[in-house]
Formats: structure tokens, C-alpha cells, sequence
């Protein structure tokens, strides 16, 4: 099985049209597709999240507590 990741465009018309060079020789294949819209990274994010949550740790910070010691380990060769 071989998995080829793309992106592409859909046409006006909703329609998907691909040419994939997979390497195989001419035989039947079976194709699974999944078809999922990309969302930008920052529309992933409730509108004004940031605006209403920056600095909201201000007044108490955030600490990093002791870590403690770490065990002795061979050296690797």
C-alpha cells in the first residue's frame, strides 16, 4: 500500500479531478479518499480568544517547581 498526500483545489463545481503518479504498474486498484476542507491555524481559534485571554496568568504566574535529581546511566557507546 502506498499513502501520497496531496492538496489540491476542488473545481467551481465542487468537482475533485487528480492524476496521481503512484510508480505501480498498470493494474486494478483499490483507492480509499478522504476528503477534508482546510482550515487555517488561526480560524481554529474562537473569534477574539486571543484578545480576551492574553495575560490572563499575569498576576499569577506560572512556576516551574523543582525537578528534582536524575539517576545516574551508563554512557551510551
Amino acid at each position: 500500500m502506498i499513502t501520497i498526500p496531496i492538496r489540491t483545489r476542488l473545481e467551481p463545481n465542487g468537482v475533485l479531478s487528480l492524476r496521481v503518479p503512484t510508480g505501480l504498474p498498470e493494474a486494478e486498484v483499490d483507492v480509499v479518499l478522504m476528503v477534508q476542507p482546510v482550515t487555517p491555524h488561526m480560524e481554529a481559534w474562537p473569534k477574539g480568544f486571543f484578545d480576551e485571554t492574553y495575560g490572563a496568568s499575569a498576576d499569577e504566574p506560572i512556576e516551574r517547581g523543582g525537578q528534582g535529581e536524575f539517576e545516574g546511566r551508563e554512557a551510551l557507546r
